[in-house]
């Protein structure tokens, strides 16, 4: 593929995520939106556009693996929730690379809390369908599509490295997955004895990203260990599209920590606040913080803006800033991931350039 090729992108999802994405998609220079896949019946023979609200765009959506594969796509998209491992097989069989970012960074995670239904791991499930397709399989994680990108460039000035650690900070209430938040617990009482495994269970990703980091610098950890702090609601609060009871689980503050002699080196924290209502109420900084300890340290807040003229009183467009920061990393890597060899591949194999932006010019 040459430099000025679009490349074919076929995507998968109209959900929070999938929905912003279609627009940037079109809007991106090196992508060509060339179908969409739903799971909802009803979306399907539906125009692309009209689901996603911004008017007809000439690509009907389709609802089976082989009106995918017939398509002939360079990638497939993927922007669920949650994986779909016998999809991601088939259509990497097929010799069509994907770029998810629905749960996958180095495939630690699905591999050790997610049982392939094979009996395999899953990473090896989809390494084989890789080498049968000579296709690439990548994963940004989600929002963690970003933060430990964020780790490791930011100690490129460092020596003697002491400790690196990324904190999301975020008022998460603008993110309307009701799947996403019932997954985790949110809005269960605070003692429910099941919190703490789903609060594990659905952010485990982030402990790929500690490992991500831990690879890049060369370091060997001798383990991820998992940590946590509740915030309790402390009235009801009716967001609108969610509830959360007095009581109920509202904000928390998680911890993976790559230990190396017992000493954490290498650390992926999640600061979130569903409503500032919660005791202990959490300091939001609404931003992605870079903590390097070394010789000389680091200190870096990521702050997101929105463009001009963008009104943040509307909770819609509140929440495509946030769909836009979890979406671009994976759109900017694609051409990348297409050049990159066979096989499954994580952000340390991408060279720099797959995670610059693209100018409007």
């Amino acid at each position: 593929m040459s430099s000025t090729d679009r490349v074919r992108v076929f995507q998968v999802a109209t959900g929070n995520l999938g929905t912003e994405l279609i627009g940037r998609i079109r809007e991106h220079p090196d992508l060509e939106l060339v179908g969409l896949h739903c799971y909802s019946p009803e979306k399907v023979g539906r125009d692309a556009g009209e689901i996603v609200g911004i008017g007809p765009i000439g690509v009907l959506a389709t609802g089976t693996v082989e009106e995918i594969v017939a398509a002939e796509p360079d990638v497939l998209t993927f922007h669920g929730v949650f994986p779909d491992e016998e999809l991601y097989v088939r259509v990497l069989e097929a010799g069509i690379d994907v770029v998810t970012t629905a749960d996958w960074i180095t495939g630690f995670h699905r591999d050790r809390n997610h049982p392939h239904p094979s009996g395999r791991k899953a990473s090896e499930v989809i390494q084989a369908a890789c080498e049968r397709g000579g296709s690439t399989f990548y994963g940004t994680g989600m929002n963690p599509g970003l933060c430990q990108i964020l780790g490791i460039v930011h100690s490129a000035d460092v020596a003697e490295i002491e400790n690196v650690t990324v904190t999301e900070s975020v008022d998460v209430s603008c993110h309307h997955s009701v799947d996403t938040w019932k997954a985790v617990g949110y809005g269960l009482p605070a003692d429910d004895p099941s919190i703490p495994d789903s609060l594990y269970r659905y952010t485990a990703v982030f402990a790929d990203s500690v490992y991500l980091m831990a690879d890049a610098f060369d370091l060997e950890l001798d383990e991820v260990t998992f940590s946590y702090d509740l915030g309790v609601c402390t009235e009801d609060v009716d967001l609108g599209w969610y509830r959360l009871p007095k009581g109920s689980l509202g904000g928390s503050y998680i911890k993976y920590q790559g230990l190396v002699d017992g000493v954490p080196r290498v650390e992926s924290h999640l600061e979130w606040q569903m409503t500032p209502h919660t005791d202990p109420s959490l300091d939001i900084k609404g931003c992605y913080i870079t903590q390097v300890t070394g010789d000389p340290s680091i200190y870096s807040k990521h702050m997101i803006f929105p463009k001009p003229g963008v009104d943040l009183s509307d909770p819609a467009s509140f929440a495509k800033i946030g769909m836009t920061v979890t979406g671009l990393p994976a759109l900017n890597a694609i051409r990348s991931v297409v050049a990159a060899r066979p096989g499954i591949i994580t952000s340390a194999d991408l060279p720099l350039r797959s995670f610059a932006g693209r100018f409007r010019i």
